[in-house]
């Protein structure tokens, strides 16, 4: 079954250039005087809630902006609409796979025992 398509987006956040603050700092970690020099990590802050983004995965600046608007949109998703957030959905649709998938390995190993049983029995 394909349980993507029952995701819903229809609240997820747009994001409002207005309400966030962006700074570039400084990264830190492994790079030694390239990462030392240059403030092309992005620091984002989301004003109306306070949440803040630092994101330092690429070397690029213009990357980290891209990604931390990414994160921030996600972790402003999880703290509205908590248990209806798209992290929240795909959640539900990974577990609810497992459990098929859990599902169709029991029964399966349930008709190999019966048959193993059954051509047991009658070999003797």
């Amino acid at each position: 079954r394909n349980f993507s398509d029952k995701i819903d987006y229809s609240k997820y956040p747009v994001l409002i250039e207005d309400d966030l603050e962006e700074k570039f700092v400084r990264g830190s970690g492994p790079g030694g005087q390239s990462v030392n020099k240059t403030a092309s990590a992005c620091l984002l802050r989301h004003l109306p809630t306070d949440i803040i983004v630092k994101c330092h995965i690429h070397r690029s600046l213009t990357q980290n902006r891209k990604e931390a608007r990414k994160i921030l949109l996600s972790k402003l998703d999880n703290h509205l609409n908590k248990e209806n957030s798209v992290e929240a959905q795909m959640r539900v649709i990974s577990l609810k796979k497992n459990l098929e998938k859990l599902r169709r390995q029991k029964k399966s190993k349930e008709l190999k025992d019966k048959w193993k049983e059954r051509e047991h029995t009658d070999g003797n």
